[in-house]
């Protein structure tokens, strides 16, 4: 919409910009947000009660979600039980299903999934607090959750003594909810939440996500004495470097100390290859197209050129101990390559790369990461880790950029299940049609790469048609 749009002699036309039926956004404190021509007069008492409404409105209708994932996932199982699938691999790529239909990534599907098992067949009066709104689907997870290490009968017993239908978190925080349920799930079975946490350590591990402006969260799952140890060394390093003068806040040194210590140098990077991808014109000219960072996401241009321009090494305060001088070019830490990506300028498309080999060689493994930035399978934007043929190679895919795709590994193995497909869909992006095992088709359009004005796209597209003999072709 033109930013013009909405001005004071049209004020009908300054909505809000989405599906709902708001006629007005306010513009200051105090203004009034028409909802529709219909609704009477209102007051802000019945303001906050059709806000507890629609509340209650969305726990009861994740509690039919839950229904209706548990009735699926067991019509799934019989399915795949008469085909012949052996018993250890039934329900195979059922949460994946639901995480489409739900519009999450596959890892939230199956949590999802087993969160509608749980409730179903085990807590139904939990279930039940989820119906009558006594209870959110967050908290409803804190109790299953927390339940998780007990036998299907002793968690039933724990739902039942904490009864949530009656009322009994009324009021309670997250916190309130958790221990009251780590609580009685002690009391139940001692060994058992013992032993959870004990194998909690396993679980141990570092992960790294995007932060707004340029700057990412990198996150350490450990025991606690080991979290508190690294804490406390970085705390001690940190107030011994502030009290001898430097500038920096406590913060800004425990993050460059930790940088250093894991890395072995002042900047961090070392011969990491990190790939940005930018246009020539952002590059060469300071065009304002921003570039793109894989598995960070789009970057400012002037942030990317400034890396380049520093050899790498973007982070610690001008003027503190080991921070880059941007004019020296022996502070450089790693060497600058350039490698020339062409596309189609009429679409933004990478131009094609064939080869005859089943693996897909690395040159065109680095292409079709750059194309597809992350994981393909819609709605899921897990870092690649694999290179997949979008037509199996077995059954005559070849291994070209059209026919490849990046996906995770539970994505890869989830496509191999029975009853799922995929195909290439022709169109000026490159473009796969993903078909699930009741019919319904998903695309996936890959990202728009710097400098393309081209939407992203991952469309819920198709419902199967009445007569199922249609989606032979798709199988």
């Amino acid at each position: 919409m033109d930013g013009n749009q909405g001005s004071e002699a049209d004020p009908a036309a300054a909505g809000c910009g989405c599906a709902c039926r708001c006629r007005q956004w306010p513009a200051a404190e105090g203004a009034v947000v028409a909802l529709d021509d219909d609704t009477p007069e209102l007051d802000a008492a019945r303001l906050i009660d059709e806000i507890r409404t629609l509340e209650d409105s969305k726990s009861a209708l994740a509690a039919r979600q839950a229904r209706l994932s548990v009735a699926f996932d067991q019509l799934q199982r019989r399915e795949q039980s008469v085909a012949g699938i052996p018993t250890d691999q039934l329900g195979a790529g059922v949460g994946a299903q639901i995480a489409l239909a739900r519009r999450e990534s596959p890892a939230k599907g199956s949590r999802l999934l087993g969160l509608a098992k749980a409730l179903v067949t085990e807590m139904p009066r939990t279930l039940a607090a989820l119906e009558a709104g006594q209870l959110n689907e967050w908290r409803a997870t804190l109790l299953v959750r927390e339940t998780a290490c007990l036998s299907a009968e002793d968690r039933c017993s724990v739902d039942e003594e904490l009864a949530p239908d009656t009322g009994t978190f009324g009021g309670a925080g997250d916190r309130g909810i958790v221990a009251a349920v780590r609580t009685a799930a002690y009391r139940r079975d001692p060994h058992s939440v013992t032993q959870r946490a004990a194998h909690a350590a396993t679980g141990r591990h570092v992960s790294l996500r995007p932060a707004p402006d340029t700057m990412c969260y990198l996150t350490a799952l450990l025991p606690v004495a080991a979290g508190v140890a690294v804490h406390a060394a970085l705390v001690r390093n940190a107030d011994s470097v502030r009290s001898g003068g430097d500038p920096r806040s406590r913060g800004q040194v425990m993050a460059d100390d930790l940088v250093e210590r894991v890395t072995g140098t002042p900047g961090g990077i070392a011969g990491v290859e990190i790939q940005l991808v930018m246009t020539d014109r952002t590059l060469f000219q300071g065009d304002r197209e921003p570039a793109r960072l894989p598995g960070y996401g789009v970057v400012p241009g002037g942030w990317a050129r400034s890396i380049i321009g520093r050899g790498g090494s973007a982070s610690g305060a001008p003027g503190a101990p080991g921070a880059p001088d941007p004019g020296a070019a022996e502070d450089q830490t790693f060497t600058v390559w350039i490698r020339r990506l062409y596309t189609v300028p009429a679409s933004g498309e990478l131009v094609a790369m064939d080869s005859r080999a089943r693996l897909f060689p690395a040159g065109l493994r680095r292409f079709i990461e750059a194309r597809d930035d992350t994981c393909r399978t819609p709605y899921c934007d897990a870092p690649i880790r694999h290179l997949d043929h979008v037509v199996p190679w077995h059954g005559g895919g070849a291994t070209t950029q059209a026919n490849g795709a990046g996906l995770c590994e539970a994505c890869n193995h989830t496509k191999e299940t029975p009853g799922w497909s995929s195909r290439g869909r022709p169109g000026p992006k490159h473009t796969i049609e993903v078909t699930i095992p009741t019919g319904h088709s998903y695309f996936s359009t890959a990202p728009p790469l710097p400098g393309a004005r081209f939407s992203h796209g991952v469309v819920h597209a198709t419902k199967p048609p009445t007569d199922r003999s249609d989606q032979r072709t798709a199988c």
